[in-house]
């Protein structure tokens, strides 16, 4: 099956609101992965609005099960990362004031930068994956950088897909295929939802790990989490 990576950004939103420890993020985290996924997922920012760096060191003494740790390989985030060692890390080109993620990196443009990132977290026995929009040229990219997978970025498809064209999933199967071709692990991430996920996994060859955040905690608030993270589980089975 596809493995389920909880994204717990958005708790740590609410938590930050009101400041305190409720909700409390290493809690989060265990019941998380007691309800059955198989990742935990983190994308502290600069500015530390959600996650905050001192919790991506408190989760790396819970988690049990996959973690992988998002974001731009700036120097801060770069030496938090080859401290921690997690099982994972996405490289995201998100900017600073950036309020989620909204592009993939040029893999092309950007080889020389992200073929020194890699090297150095490969080094250090961490998995490297690279955030791509679904395009062929990008997965072809991704491989001259060393990177292990790339993760699809699946927004263009989730608006489309609400909108009833089924199929605006065709360059991520095709860019799915490609990178599995040419050795990459492929995951995928944002905006997939409990209303899309099984299309999306069904019509996605070879997709080895989904990470899902923002909808999956909403649908909580309605559902309860343990629920919600079961559905998941179904729908990805």
């Amino acid at each position: 099956m596809t493995k389920l990576s909880v994204n717990i950004n958005k708790m740590a939103t609410l938590r930050n609101a009101r400041g305190g420890n409720m909700p409390n993020i290493i809690k989060a985290a265990r019941d998380i992965e007691g309800f059955g996924a198989q990742g935990i997922t983190v994308h502290p920012r600069p500015d530390e609005r959600h996650i905050l760096y001192q919790d991506a060191y408190d989760l790396k003494e819970v988690v049990t099960t996959e973690y992988n740790i998002e974001g731009n390989p700036i120097e801060k985030f770069t030496k938090m990362v080859l401290e921690i060692k997690p099982t994972q890390v996405t490289l995201v080109p998100d900017a600073v004031d950036a309020i989620t993620s909204n592009a993939g990196w040029d893999t092309v443009t950007h080889k020389d930068y992200l073929s020194e990132i890699i090297t150095e977290f490969k080094r250090n026995g961490i998995r490297t994956s690279i955030f791509v929009d679904p395009e062929i040229a990008m997965i072809e990219g991704a491989v001259a950088t060393g990177t292990d997978r790339i993760e699809l970025y699946t927004e263009a498809f989730a608006e489309e897909y609400a909108k009833g064209n089924e199929a605006a999933v065709q360059p991520y199967a095709a860019c799915a295929q490609r990178a599995h071709e040419l050795g990459l692990g492929v995951n995928a991430g944002h905006d997939l939802s409990l209303d899309n996920i099984r299309f999306f996994k069904e019509n996605v060859p070879h997709l080895l790990e989904v990470s899902i955040g923002h909808a999956l905690i909403c649908e909580a608030i309605y559902q309860g989490l343990d629920n919600v993270v079961k559905q998941y589980l179904q729908k990805l089975a």
